[in-house]
């Protein structure tokens, strides 16, 4: 029988800055995610955001990846994850496939939270 996985996660994980592109610690998440779920054998979805709707220096709470945002990318022209990250622009990459999540300040910072489902 085939099990359903829910994985939830809170608190801040740390960035290592690379490079000068936007976004921050949640859109990294996303998209370090994109790269790990392209491999993954079944349907899986990552989504990270910040409590308080800000996420370092972009206008983005965070990003949602699942496991065909690899290719995707790759069918958009965009280039792989990996690039993204070595340039600190986790922004670019989600903008680039609509995968922003944008809800604006909420007034609260509680801590970031990260939903993993997979099937």
């Amino acid at each position: 029988m085939r099990r359903r996985v829910c994985l939830l996660a809170g608190g801040e994980t740390t960035v290592t800055l690379r490079g000068r592109g936007r976004g921050g610690r949640n859109q990294e998440l996303a998209v370090a995610a994109a790269a790990a779920l392209a491999g993954f054998p079944n349907a899986a979805v990552c989504a990270s955001l910040a409590s308080d709707g800000i996420d370092g220096n972009s206008q983005a709470a965070g990003g949602v990846a699942d496991s065909h945002s690899a290719a995707r990318a790759h069918a958009l022209g965009l280039a792989p994850p990996a690039v993204f990250l070595a340039h600190s622009d986790s922004h670019g990459f989600l903008a680039g496939l609509g995968d922003l999540l944008i809800t604006g300040p909420t007034g609260t910072n509680v801590m970031d939270l990260t939903v993993l489902l997979a099937d």
